[in-house]
């Protein structure tokens, strides 16, 4: 048998879809349930900062537990049953710190689990690395699945039966998760160097920095590109596929980057997605009138998501080695919390104003990324 043959690759890529379909539906239509509810665009923006603040302890504590006891699948799961147990608070409360300590709940174990997923699926690939774009992109494809039959459902039916539909993919993802055979991963007893050493290297520091920058620049189209196309004239099935368009340019990217990775390097492929990524904001910001302009925009989220993720996984990978990998991947995780949480915040309270600012400032975040990362440029990658 060869060794792809072993890999479990149905469980693996039904977690990702599952996970995802989660997702899917949440990030397109949770602002406009919350618009429904009568909630305020700064209430819009603190609630969804809450959602992403977890990742920045969430992610790290459990990555800590992980390092040390190895016992990683047993922690996805018992997370992917806790976020259920914890949205099911959310068909008892409308208002606003209620809801909020619902939403602190599930994002505490959503945002924990999928680092230590992702090291799992890295410990059953092995040395065959290059295969996890294509188990990663069955979550693009739960997302697109989810994202775009909700928005022609909330076309038919109000958008309050979102939570319903989360919570049977919920379910879906703690049972998926069930299925995944367990396997050995690396503890801290693995370690050649200290976690902090590590941090310290100069090119680490320049690509968290520009990570951190490029989840920043994508708060406003987590929590506001929905609630933006629609006051712009676009029907909640648009929507939808407006949402799924973006995440079949991601599956298409996933399907390329074992060919990419190794032809280009780390440094260019980050590089190119982070200029492209603040292309995109621009496009969306001065030409949300045009559908073309919208449309096309969407694309780009091969490069502002995609490429740039799978790049980050192999850097994360070399730079941290056996022993560090679950805290390598909960400080990306942390970090991407961190970003869309403040970049959520500043958004909430700048909103009315003007939606221009945001999406401008969207765009300057990722041109700085890129210079941090040019200026610390690893030649080897």
């Amino acid at each position: 048998m060869s060794n792809e043959a072993r890999i479990p690759q149905v469980p693996l890529a039904s977690f990702y879809f599952f996970y995802f379909a989660v997702l899917g539906g949440f990030m397109p239509y949770w602002g406009l349930y919350l618009q429904q509810l009568q909630f305020s665009p700064e209430a819009i923006g603190q609630l969804m900062a809450i959602l992403m603040a977890t990742r920045i302890i969430a992610p790290n504590f459990w990555g800590y537990v992980a390092d040390r006891t190895g016992k990683r699948l047993q922690m996805v799961r018992a997370g992917a049953f806790l976020l259920m147990f914890f949205w099911l608070g959310v068909f008892f409360t409308e208002s606003f710190w209620p809801l909020a300590f619902v939403l602190l709940g599930y994002s505490f174990f959503q945002n924990a689990i999928l680092a230590q997923f992702e090291a799992v699926t890295i410990a059953h690939l092995g040395a065959q690395r290059e295969l996890y774009s294509r188990l990663r992109l069955w979550g693009s494809i739960g997302f697109i699945v989810t994202g775009a039959s909700l928005g022609m459902l909330f076309d038919v039916i109000p958008v309050s039966w979102l939570p319903l539909c989360l919570l049977a993919c919920a379910a879906a993802t703690w049972l998926a998760s069930l299925q995944v055979p367990d396997i050995a991963t690396p503890t801290r007893a693995h370690r050649h160097e200290d976690f902090f050493t590590i941090l310290r290297r100069p090119m680490v520091v320049a690509f968290l920095l520009a990570h951190f920058l490029l989840q920043l620049s994508h708060a406003p189209y987590y929590s506001f590109y929905s609630i933006y196309l629609e006051q712009h004239g676009y029907s909640r099935s648009a929507i939808g596929w407006l949402w799924a368009l973006a995440v079949l340019a991601e599956v298409i990217a996933f399907t390329q980057m074992h060919r990419w990775l190794p032809r280009f390097g780390e440094q260019k492929i980050m590089l190119a997605s982070l200029l492209l990524s603040a292309l995109r904001w621009a496009v969306i910001g001065v030409g949300i009138e045009s559908p073309l302009v919208v449309w096309s925009a969407q694309v780009l989220h091969a490069a502002s998501f995609a490429t740039f993720h799978a790049a980050a996984i192999s850097v994360i990978y070399r730079q941290f080695g056996d022993g560090h990998q679950g805290q390598g991947q909960a400080l990306y995780s942390m970090l991407w919390g961190l970003g869309v949480a403040l970049g959520s915040w500043w958004t909430g309270l700048v909103w009315d104003l003007h939606p221009l600012w945001s999406w401008l400032a969207a765009a300057v975040a990722c041109l700085m990324a890129a210079a941090i990362l040019f200026r610390r440029a690893d030649p080897a990658h």
